[in-house]
Order: structure tokens, then sequence, then C-alpha cells
């Protein structure tokens, strides 16, 4: 038995909620995208910038998953992640491995959820290591003080 991912109900409002209430719309689609209905057209939906740029991001990540999940088979897929993904060579083989599977997984999971923002996070998790190893983070044992530095205040 399959669980069908649940449907997706907007909140709705009429467009002339928008022209006679516009502080409290938009109060709202700072909260949720709303579904914003027209007598004379199609509906609209009206979200924050954040989330409709968050929304194009997924897409990328979405796009650049199918691409290497299907694409060069005779590459492995942390191998293909690295084409789109050329930060990927900062970090360790095991580390390239964990992200493949470990991106795919969040992946699948947020979409199957709705919850995007997931795999947003775990994207930049990822960068962020391979940043942190490239400028050097990675290449010595962090000094430990025996006694607490008393600093002045900054």
């Amino acid at each position: 038995m399959t669980i069908a991912a649940p449907t997706r109900r907007r909140r709705a409002v009429q467009s002339s909620d928008l022209s006679r209430h516009a502080k409290d719309v938009f109060a709202a689609a700072e909260q949720e995208p709303l579904e914003v209905t027209r007598r004379d057209g199609a509906p609209l939906v009206l979200t924050t910038k954040a989330r409709s740029d968050d929304d194009e991001a997924v897409l990328d990540i979405a796009a650049q998953l199918i691409a290497a999940v299907t694409g060069n088979e005779h590459l492995a897929l942390h191998e293909r992640l690295a084409i789109p993904y050329p930060w990927l060579v900062m970090l360790s083989r095991d580390d390239q491995r964990r992200f493949a599977k470990e991106i795919v997984e969040v992946a699948r999971g947020s979409f199957s959820l709705r919850q995007p923002r997931r795999l947003l996070l775990e994207m930049q998790a990822w960068r962020d290591s391979a940043e942190a190893i490239a400028a050097g983070w990675d290449a010595s044992e962090p000094e430990i003080l025996d006694a607490p530095t008393v600093v002045e205040k900054p």
C-alpha cells in the first residue's frame, strides 16, 4: 500500500480582501502562502520573496539530483554530484559518499512532506563544511588552554 503525500491546501483570500485589508493579508502571507482568488482571472499565490527564493533553490537542487542519479552510470553517485557541486572534492571520500546518501534521503523526505527548508539547510551545512576544510580548519588540532584567558570588554 502506498501512502500519498497530503494534498496541499492553501488558505484562500479574495482579491477584494487584499485591497480592503492589505495589512492583515500581508501579515498572513508572511506566515504561509495565500491563494488570492479573483473573479476575472486565475488565482494567484501571495508569498514572501524569501520563501519564493527557497522554492527556486530547492528546484535547482532537485534538478541536479535527478541529473546525477540518472546520468553517467559508470561513475559513483558522489562523483556525479561533484559535477554540479565542485566543492564536494574538498570533503574526504567517505564524507562525499555520506553526502550523496544523506542528501538523496533528505530530499525524498523533504519533498514527501512538502518541507523543502530541511533540504536547503542540509545542503548548506555540507557546503559550509567543505568551505571550512578548504580554509584549513581541519588541518590541525585546536589549542586547548590550561587556564581561562581574561579579556577586557570589546
